[in-house]
């Protein structure tokens, strides 16, 4: 089987290959001991008997380590090269290995009493709190929140974000009649009195633009007048039409029940029960709609909205310290603290991901555990073999330093029993 560089793994993966390697040398090492002993045991036992006992062991050393030798290189490629059956296990029954992994892990792991009872054991709503409320794990998160928050915003297309918003406006905002629903609105406010108050702080902003503009009314009426009426008199007419501007305004703020407030009231009322009931007002009202929030006008307004949005978003998102970050901060520290000491919580919490982990295993468990059987399958032999010997190689290397050993002392067990049974 070819080789992967050393160049080419990964530091861990060096490490492994490297022990694999010195168990290899270790276990090889090993049966050239029993191998040399062996032909000294045999060569000498004439001269000492007692050297048939070294030489039954170290022949059954032998014996195991090579036996142990063909199982272990059996798993992994054809031991010599040569084509004897249930050889190569690994390489040639790859995708059976990986169908029936990915069965065991469906069986044992994805089951769902076996998840729920994991989670059970695990108090994740407490543990999340307690690492979430931590302000350098809440700005993590919040980093990170950010980061995607980004990457979607940037991945977004402009075009189609604002065409969303132009048919959105559109469908919910332009298409219905505004009519009925603001003639009830404006009923509801008439009814109850709430427009008193705007009609207050427009009395008092018109009183305060007359303090302020008294000047404005100079020449208002008396360039109007006819050019014989002496100057004095525009003068007075001016003045006039100044001051009782300013006594009827100061008459309407003194007065709660003004005629002019009544009138207005009954100019309200009028309109509500017209914007629901008559189809002159309401046409009129649409086409005041239509006029003000034309086509080309509606895409300009959702361009722009979408622009200024994206980029406000954006510059909060890339800025730890801007009042979104902050608040996302704040807020997952708050949720943390929640999560540690409110036991109600853990509970509904640890209920809800126990309840949806159980859901997602019983409803995809087989094609959670198929990843490992398609992944298997892909792989190709020769590396997985490798792949599963880097992993396990170094282990297996001990069965053939035990097989070793206890062959060995097998043999001489047998040896030994054989010449007390059996008489030379």
């Amino acid at each position: 089987m070819p080789r992967t560089p050393l160049a080419l793994l990964s530091p861990a993966d060096q490490e492994r290959l490297r022990a694999l390697r010195r168990m290899k040398a270790v276990a090889l090492g090993a049966l050239l001991v029993m191998a040399g002993v062996f032909v000294v045991a045999f060569w000498l036992q004439g001269q000492h008997p007692w050297l048939g006992y070294v030489r039954a062991a170290a022949e059954g050393g032998m014996v195991g380590a090579l036996a142990d030798w063909f199982a272990v290189t059996a798993l992994f490629r054809r031991p010599l090269g040569l084509p004897i059956p249930h050889t190569a296990i690994i390489p040639t029954r790859k995708d059976e290995i990986g169908r029936s992994l990915g069965e065991f892990v469906e069986t044992n792991f994805l089951a769902s009493d076996v998840v729920r009872t994991k989670l059970a054991q695990t108090d994740i709503a407490r543990r999340a709190g307690e690492w979430l409320r931590e302000e350098k794990h809440a700005e993590r998160v919040a980093a990170e929140g950010a980061t995607i928050a980004t990457a979607v915003l940037h991945a977004l297309s402009d075009d189609d974000v604002r065409d969303l918003i132009s048919d959105l406006a559109r469908e919910h905002l332009l298409t219905p009649e505004w009519g009925p629903p603001a003639g009830a609105w404006l009923r509801t406010i008439v009814d109850a009195d709430a427009h008193h108050g705007a009609v207050d702080l427009a009395v008092d902003s018109i009183a305060r633009w007359l303090d302020a503009n008294a000047t404005a009314f100079t020449g208002l009426v008396s360039r109007r007048l006819p050019g014989w009426v002496p100057k004095l008199a525009h003068r007075f007419v001016d003045d006039t039409v100044y001051h009782e501007a300013v006594k009827f305004v100061q008459a309407v703020q003194a007065d709660p029940h003004h005629p002019a407030r009544r009138a207005l009231d009954g100019y309200l009322a009028r309109l509500a029960d017209n914007l629901q009931h008559d189809a002159a007002t309401r046409a009129r009202l649409e086409n005041a709609k239509a006029a003000l929030f034309d086509s080309p006008r509606v895409g300009a307004l959702a361009a722009e909205a979408w622009n200024t949005a994206k980029a406000g978003l954006l510059a909060a998102l890339a800025d730890p310290e801007s009042g979104l970050r902050q608040r996302a901060r704040q807020a997952l520290q708050e949720i943390g603290e929640r999560l540690t000491t409110d036991a109600a919580l853990q509970t509904r919490v640890d209920t809800w991901v126990s309840d949806a982990a159980v859901f997602l295993v019983d409803r995809y468990r087989h094609d959670i555990a198929s990843i490992i059987t398609d992944t298997v399958e892909r792989w190709d032999p020769a590396e997985t073999t490798e792949k599963i010997e880097l992993m396990v190689g170094r282990d297996l290397q001990y069965i053939r330093l035990n097989g070793t050993v206890v062959g060995a002392l097998a043999g001489l067990a047998i040896f030994a029993v054989a010449h007390a049974i059996i008489p030379v």
